[in-house]
């Protein structure tokens, strides 16, 4: 098993309320007034942070400007993530043997971790492991790739890095619905975790803080490759995102869910947290009705939404540090940790408390 040494999330110093980000796209595109607003309502988020002020996103008019701000920042603010989280977990960072980075918002070459690995002075033979387009569901999936690695190696550390700078994609000639709906509901900010072989948790040098990690599944779904996504292209990247995607999310979610629980012998009424990503209003009002929440299950969830709006990958993991250091569930209690990302499709971590 793998214990989750700890989990730093570093957003970027500028934030905004919703409303002042909607007054700034209502002047910056063509788009209608009236359904921006009414879109950017209806995420219920309050407010999100960015990477740039909020006055130098018409700056972005092609995909170089924006690809070369998501590479520095993407390296600054996971430098901080990073070292946040050794010194939380009572690491160093020599010790780290792997290092997964996950990104979706911008691409190079060399791979941000190799910057990330000699900003933060990891080993020079540190495995890395880039890992770029898994979106929202990355989160999780790193996750899980960590609990692969240290189950055979239990006496080594790993670390994950989600960098997300949503903002950087920002199309202002694009007045579909997907585009105004994103532009209402993302954010930026980057997270690190640390995480342990079963025996380096044992060696005393982490504090033992975050759950273990038992199990992991993963779903792909045939057909729905359009559900969400980028169209890219000399434009950056363009937001896919299908209206229907709560009704698929309807019906495969809580079927899939009850076979991963089944397979470990639990069931639904057996976990005690769900660490859920906050995709966006109805896909949650939807896993609510098909998992039968009813008890808060999705509050801390809820909470990260609104004010942070959706961070892609670092959402589920800023649920998961929320959940660590505010709503820690009993000692020995199962959780699930849980995102929904392009593909479609579903990753699945079992944690246990």
């Amino acid at each position: 098993m793998m214990r989750v040494g700890a989990v730093r999330t570093v957003l970027p110093e500028h934030y905004y309320s919703q409303e002042e980000i909607t007054d700034a796209m209502a002047r910056w595109t063509d788009a209608d007034e009236r359904l921006l607003r009414r879109f950017h309502a209806a995420t219920q988020v309050s407010g999100r942070p960015l990477v740039w002020p909020l006055e130098e996103y018409p700056k972005l008019n092609d995909f170089t400007t924006a690809n070369d701000a998501f590479i520095d920042n993407a390296l600054d603010l996971g430098e901080r993530a990073m070292r946040a989280a050794l010194e939380s977990a009572g690491v160093q960072a020599r010790e780290v043997d792997q290092l997964v980075v996950c990104y979706s918002t911008g691409v190079a070459t060399p791979t941000p971790d190799v910057g990330l690995a000699k900003r933060a002075g990891l080993r020079a033979d540190v495995k890395r492991v880039p890992v770029f387009g898994l979106g929202c569901s990355a989160g999780a999936a790193g996750l899980a790739r960590l609990h692969d690695y240290l189950l055979g190696r239990p006496d080594q550390v790993a670390m994950l890095v989600c960098i997300e700078l949503c903002s950087l994609t920002l199309q202002r000639d694009d007045t579909s619905t997907a585009n105004l709906v994103a532009s209402g509901l993302f954010g930026d900010g980057v997270t690190a975790v640390v995480a342990l072989g079963e025996q380096a948790a044992e060696r005393g040098s982490a504090i033992r803080r975050g759950p273990r990690v038992t199990a992991s599944g993963s779903r792909l779904y045939p057909g729905t490759e359009r559900l969400m996504g980028w169209e890219i292209g000399e434009h950056g990247f363009r937001t896919v995102l299908a209206a229907d995607l709560a009704d698929h999310v309807e019906a495969v979610l809580a079927d899939d869910v009850a076979a991963f629980l089944g397979d470990h012998g639990l069931s639904r009424k057996d976990v005690s947290s769900w660490v859920c990503h906050p995709g966006g209003p109805k896909v949650l009002d939807k896993i609510s009705e098909v998992l039968d929440f009813g008890h808060g299950e999705l509050d801390v969830t809820w909470q990260s939404l609104r004010q942070l709006g959706n961070l892609s990958s670092v959402s589920v993991l800023d649920v998961l540090e929320r959940t660590i250091a505010d709503h820690r569930p009993a000692e020995g209690e199962p959780g699930v940790l849980m995102a929904l990302g392009p593909g479609f499709s579903a990753d699945l971590v079992l944690l246990r408390w």
